[in-house]
C-alpha cells in the first residue's frame, strides 16, 4: 500500500520527505513525480511504509499539517486510472443529421 502526499512545496527532497514519515516507522520508499516537459516537480508524491499501522499513524498525524509553508494532504493512495488511449470520455451521442 502506498501513501499519496498532496500540497507539497516544489522545493521538497526525497531525503525531507523520507525524514518526516520516518517518526512514523520505517519509510521503504518515496516518490516525487516530475512533469515530463519542465522536469519540475508536481507538488506532490507517494511515500510507501513497512506496515499498514505505520501508515495509517503518519496519515492520522500529518493530513493536514504545516510543512514547509504549506498545509499537506495525506491520505491512502489510489491505483491510477486507465485514462484509455483518448485520455477520456470521449463518447458518442449528439446530432445525426443523416438519421431522417
Amino acid at each position: 500500500m502506498s501513501i499519496y502526499v498532496g500540497n507539497l512545496s516544489y522545493e521538497v527532497t526525497q531525503d525531507a520527505l523520507t525524514a518526516v514519515f520516518a517518526e512514523y516507522g520505517t519509510v521503504k520508499r518515496v516518490q516525487l513525480p516530475t512533469d515530463r516537459e519542465t522536469g519540475r516537480l508536481r507538488g506532490f508524491g507517494f511515500v510507501e511504509m513497512e506496515t499498514e499501522a505505520e501508515e495509517a499513524a503518519a496519515i492520522d498525524a500529518l493530513d493536514g499539517a504545516e510543512w514547509m509553508g504549506r498545509d499537506m494532504k495525506v491520505n491512502k493512495a489510489r491505483p491510477k486510472e486507465d485514462r484509455g488511449s483518448f485520455g477520456g470520455n470521449r463518447g458518442g451521442g449528439g446530432y445525426n443529421r443523416n438519421r431522417y
